[in-house]
């Protein structure tokens, strides 16, 4: 529950440049084959921006009020699970079977691929800074 105006303003900043960033990067659809490429793009970058804060926020010991910035904020409004399912459900209806499988696995594959690359990088920074 948030319990504060500072932490209200947290969160909403975060939103907004999320959304902002979403809307920006998928406001001209970009279209490889029958594979809707935008909304790929915001999750991808979203799920590794949480997976540097995932390990940055631990081993910096941050204030909780940073996860409504980044983690909630930002990333909650980056990131779309409810565009990912009506391009999967478009897809689906216009038959284009390969491509409903290829954006799931896309999304889903790379999405937590990225989360785990954004942690290694940032344990492998957090080591690099610690010697």
């Amino acid at each position: 529950m948030i319990k504060g105006i500072g932490e209200l303003l947290f969160l909403a900043v975060g939103a907004l440049a999320g959304a902002f960033l979403r809307y920006k990067v998928v406001e001209s659809p970009i279209v490889f084959g029958a594979l809707p490429i935008d909304v790929l793009t915001v999750n991808i970058i979203g799920s590794f921006v949480l997976g540097l804060f995932s390990v940055l926020s631990l081993i910096w010991n941050l204030d909780t009020k940073y996860s409504l910035l980044i983690a909630i904020g930002f990333c909650g409004s980056l990131t779309t699970m409810s565009s990912f399912a009506l391009e999967t459900t478009n897809l689906m209806d216009n038959k284009e079977f390969y491509a409903v499988a290829l954006n799931i696995l896309l999304n889903v594959g790379l999405s937590l691929g990225a989360i785990y690359a954004g942690r290694i990088i940032a344990s492998t920074i957090a080591l690099q800074v610690g010697r």
